[in-house]
């Protein structure tokens, strides 16, 4: 009888895996604290025989050849991967024995890398798993742009067949065991679930439901941000990681701490984020150690720049060091545990920041809206200026307003929804791009709250005041603060008989002919891109720019707000808009469309 214990490494979204029989086991993909693996082992009794790589990783250290070097296992490698160490070269179609009656066999599956090799294992004859690294995840599959750029669109493709591959050589109840697809950013897409089979897969999965041109442009079109750390951790892997330390880093105390600030170094505190806020040494930047820590820190820190690490624990300490040592960082420069009270000189008083929610956002924008809006002479200075008239308008670039609301989040993430006026500088460009952020107070958001404290914790270092936004993002719109982006729902009661904006219609006459919104008004943005003029009813109004699939309606918006045009688009565009059943006008005839119905409009 076999087994199959999973490594889990939330913190980078990533899995190894330990699999065997009674006397003898099998490792794939281990992380580099190898020390897990090892207690792994000895829980279930079993030998370490053969340690596996499904390629050379990009988004962790591997603990894969000091593993082997210690329990004296086979390390088996793909051939294709060009490495500076002794290891078993592994082509399509080799096997391996772990036990008797239970064999690895490799499968090439290119795709995620050149070399990239998935693991069948076969009890009886019977392939039972497979090890699929960064080729078939759980919904999606690996990204195919992270060896080199003009090799990505011939690996997307081969990424298409390797699925396909897969999903014609095992059987439906094989369980698919993937490395990647659990948060990691090797995965060109959002994995749903924590387990698959090949049967499940050939049913959900993108690569295995659409045919290969659709798969692979929308492929592409999808790849988001890559962490900058990446780039090393190819050659790292591929140089033969050395060995982990992770004995304490040399204490580092209050005069300690100040000298590193003041030589320009990274000092880290690892404490949750509401009691950073309440209090910390000036100068420091907060990466929660409960997060995505070694993600996070890893991207946004120079490479090879010492960083000390202040933790409120021991225990907390261990872990960092635990979680950067996967990713390359691997001895911090000196630490100390306690509070604040410990890391001050006698003469420092701790720094501060407040935090808030979007409905305090919006409570605080309305005020200062109403402030502006009186008479000079009864009034003190406002806490924002904002153009009379139109509330929240231009967040982000209005010459003598004191506000500005900073959305730090991920290109990908704010194309689906972001509050009208804001300014928008993803996290890990934030280091680069301080100079970029106007005058006053920075509120500052992300999805969640975590990412809007690192970037807080970045602006208060730099001597900004500072307002970390901890919310979800879906309360912004609860909260009543424009979005820049709108539902079909929401664009049809604002365009409707008592709203005031006008629904432009951005596609090309033909299209708009084949079926458009009722009410809408086109003006195609072929032609806005000309210098063309807006219809006369849509001039002067506020305008929700809609298109086949938001695309074009999002660089609509973009033209047209730098015209002075106050512009929002429709989520989805017309396919939302179908789907959600509104009326929709082909040949001058109104059509009731319903849920499911695309029509030629979507």
């Amino acid at each position: 009888m076999y087994f199959v214990d999973r490594i889990d490494v939330p913190g980078l979204g990533n899995r190894g895996y330990l699999a065997g029989g009674p006397h003898r086991a099998v490792v794939i993909d281990p992380p580099r604290d190898i020390d897990r693996v090892i207690e792994a082992a000895a829980r279930r009794g079993v030998r370490v025989t053969h340690v596996v790589e499904t390629h050379v990783h990009n988004d962790y250290v591997t603990g894969g050849l000091e593993l082997a070097r210690i329990t004296g296992a086979a390390y088996l490698v793909p051939a294709g991967a060009r490495v500076a160490y002794d290891r078993v070269p592994v082509m399509d179609g080799d096997s391996v024995e772990v036990e008797e009656g239970l064999v690895l066999r490799a499968l090439a599956t290119p795709g995620h890398t050149p070399h990239h090799t998935a693991y069948v294992l076969e009890e009886a004859g019977l392939a039972v798993a497979v090890f699929t690294g960064g080729s078939l995840l759980i919904g999606t599959v690996g990204r195919p742009d992270l060896v080199e750029p003009r090799l990505t669109g011939e690996l997307a493709r081969a990424q298409y067949d390797s699925a396909h591959r897969l999903a014609a050589e095992l059987p439906d109840e094989t369980a698919v065991l993937p490395t990647h697809g659990f948060g990691s950013f090797c995965s060109a897409g959002t994995a749903t679930g924590d387990a698959t089979t090949i049967g499940r897969e050939r049913v959900a999965n993108e690569a295995l439901i659409k045919d290969a041109d659709t798969f692979v442009a929308e492929l592409l079109a999808g790849l988001d941000d890559v962490p900058a750390y990446y780039a090393h951790m190819g050659p790292l892997n591929s140089a033969g990681p050395t060995p982990v330390d992770l004995t304490p880093p040399a204490p580092a105390d209050a005069e300690e701490i100040a000298a590193r600030l003041a030589a320009g170094e990274w000092v880290v505190d690892l404490r949750n984020r509401v009691a950073f806020a309440e209090g910390h040494v000036a100068g420091t930047v907060n990466f929660e150690a409960e997060g995505q820590l070694a993600t996070y820190l890893a991207w946004l820190l120079p490479w090879g720049k010492p960083v000390t690490l202040l933790a409120e624990s021991a225990a907390q300490l261990t872990a960092a060091q635990r979680e950067l040592v996967r990713v390359g960082i691997d001895r911090p420069a000196a630490a100390s545990t306690g509070s604040p009270a410990g890391w001050l000189r006698p003469d420092e008083q701790p720094s501060t920041f407040p935090r808030a929610t979007f409905a305090e956002l919006a409570a605080h924008l309305a005020d200062a809206q109403r402030e502006s809006d009186r008479p000079a002479a009864s009034t003190n200075s406002p806490t924002v200026r904002l153009h009379p008239g139109e509330p929240f308008a231009d967040l982000a670039g209005q010459e003598g307003r004191q506000v500005v609301v900073l959305d730090v989040r991920r290109d990908s993430e704010r194309a689906g929804g972001h509050i009208a006026g804001s300014l928008h500088i993803p996290l890990h460009q934030l280091r680069d791009r301080l100079g970029e952020i106007p005058d006053g107070t920075v509120w500052v958001h992300c999805a969640g709250g975590m990412r809007a404290a690192i970037a807080a914790s970045l602006l208060d270092a730099a001597g900004r005041v500072v307002v970390a936004v901890d919310d979800g993002f879906a309360a912004a719109r609860e909260a009543g603060l424009p979005m820049a982006r709108v539902t079909p729902a929401e664009a049809r009661e604002l365009t409707g008989a008592d709203g005031t904006a006008v629904l432009l219609d951005v596609r090309e006459a033909e299209e708009w002919a084949a079926g458009h919104a009722v009410g809408a008004v086109h003006a195609p943005l072929s032609a806005l891109t000309t210098g063309a003029s807006l219809p006369e009813s849509a001039q002067g109004r506020p305008l929700i720019a809609i298109c086949r699939s938001g695309k074009r309606s999002r660089e609509a918006a973009a033209l047209l707000t730098a015209r002075g045009a106050e512009v929002s688009d429709v989520l989805g565009g017309m396919g939302a808009w179908v789907g959600a059943g509104l009326p929709v006008a082909t040949g001058g005839e109104l059509q009731a469309t319903s849920s499911g119905d695309g029509g030629p409009v979507a």
